[in-house]
């Protein structure tokens, strides 16, 4: 889906899952500090819009996903996960209830594979599940922003910022009334440079979510079973996981970033050493230069010396090994 707001001065569209919405609008570290300071918005027009009506939703959610919602309250965000029967992430999901829907923003293109799942699943609960992605459009307003969401426009508040469910026909009034607009490429910036995983770049088919940190803010250890549940315990209690995210400082002589899948690997055997992790996210950050997220394998030593392809890279901490 093609976000109108690209036809805005400056507008470069973004690639691969952004695709559809700008990249940026021709000046990337000034939008990056906006963004910072609580100014602008983000363009997220891309991203799948789901809800759930019925007077079982929370009820029938809190069987399925990974985090406690049964007596959500109305109005307060959180964010859960859908796994595999073997405990691999699946699909995120961005929620908030307003008292009477469930709504959840996912990523690009992936609430068809979700709604599927979750039609499959109705059984005789008093649900009703709708892709509201041609009617609702997902923008962000950063932390510390003053501007207000339109009246009746659902809200979803945390501590990175909001995110509004915006009727799609109000997306380019709201531009005009709330810019300065902001690209995807410094909101993904932020995301890195604050360690907040994404499906689809910090995941692959074998990831589980204690490897990304995802324990806690979006996994409940004390709810009910769910598919993948029995995966998340076992790690939890009796092991470790395989692989942990690190965040990554690189090199900032190199004149490109790595990029996703670019192998990890000890700086001390060099490009033809073994790999040890790949690049899940790169970005070129307005204060800390160029960064990444990676996943590794759990025994890299903490501080040990890494390349991502050719460009040398010093990690920090992000999962405990």
């Amino acid at each position: 889906m093609k976000s109108p707001l690209l036809s805005l001065p400056g507008a470069v569209p973004g690639e691969g899952p952004d695709e559809g919405v700008a990249a940026h609008y021709g000046d990337l570290f000034r939008e990056q500090r906006a963004l910072a300071d609580g100014t602008g918005f983000v363009d997220l027009s891309h991203r799948g819009v789901v809800t759930v009506n019925g007077a079982d939703r929370l009820s029938w959610l809190h069987l399925l996903i990974t985090q406690h919602v049964s007596e959500l309250p109305p109005g307060q965000a959180t964010e859960a996960l859908i796994l595999s029967a073997h405990g691999h992430i699946e699909h995120a999901l961005y929620l908030v209830d307003d008292g009477e829907t469930t709504w959840a923003h996912v990523e690009p293109d992936s609430q068809g594979d979700l709604i599927a799942y979750l039609e499959s699943m109705k059984f005789f609960y008093r649900v009703d599940i709708a892709d509201r992605t041609d009617d609702y459009a997902v923008v962000h307003l950063p932390a510390g922003s003053i501007t207000e969401a339109p009246e009746d426009t659902v809200v979803r508040e945390t501590p990175h910022g909001r995110d509004l469910f915006l009727p799609r026909a109000r997306l380019t009034d709201f531009a005009e009334a709330s810019g300065p607009a902001i690209g995807v490429l410094a909101y993904e910036a932020l995301r890195v440079e604050a360690h907040r995983p994404r499906v689809g770049l910090e995941t692959d088919h074998r990831t589980i979510p204690h490897e990304l940190g995802w324990i806690g803010s979006a996994v409940h250890l004390q709810k009910g079973c769910y598919r993948g549940q029995e995966t998340v315990a076992r790690v939890q209690n009796l092991g470790k996981p395989p692989r942990r995210l690190v965040f990554l400082h690189l090199d900032g002589s190199e004149v490109t970033l790595p990029s996703h899948g670019a192998p990890i690997r000890l700086a001390s055997e060099g490009e033809e050493g073994r790999q040890l992790g790949f690049i899940t996210s790169s970005a070129r950050h307005h204060e800390l230069g160029p960064i990444a997220l990676a996943l590794v394998k759990r025994n890299v030593p903490v501080d040990a010396e890494l390349i991502a392809d050719s460009t040398a890279a010093a990690q920090e901490t992000v999962v405990e090994p």
